[in-house]
């Protein structure tokens, strides 16, 4: 089981990320539009640097969902090899079973 604060400080992020996304986005449509003036660009790079770091999606960690384990994610199931593999020896997960030859 992963630490639970950093569990909680990516949640944090998630919920900082979906709160700015809008106005992240009209931000980066301002600063790569070339049409719009230079000094425009400028103020609206200024004003994207000024939201909090966490505000950034790229700063979000894929964790398991069971376990907060960072490390093995499987994002189709969104949870760790070994949970993954827990759940589909004890028939949780339809279809999956596990292999021997």
């Amino acid at each position: 089981m992963a630490k639970t604060s950093a569990v909680e400080k990516n949640r944090k992020r998630i919920r900082m990320a979906k709160k700015y996304s809008a106005k992240r986005a009209r931000l980066k449509a301002i600063a790569s539009d070339q049409s719009v003036p230079a000094e425009e660009r400028f103020a609206a790079r200024l004003k994207l640097a000024e939201l909090p770091r966490n505000s950034a999606p790229s700063r979000i960690r894929n964790r398991c969902e069971v376990s907060g384990r960072p490390r093995g994610y499987y994002r189709k199931f969104k949870i760790s090899r070994i949970a993954l593999r827990d759940l589909a020896s004890n028939g949780h997960i339809p279809g999956m079973v596990k292999s021997s030859w």
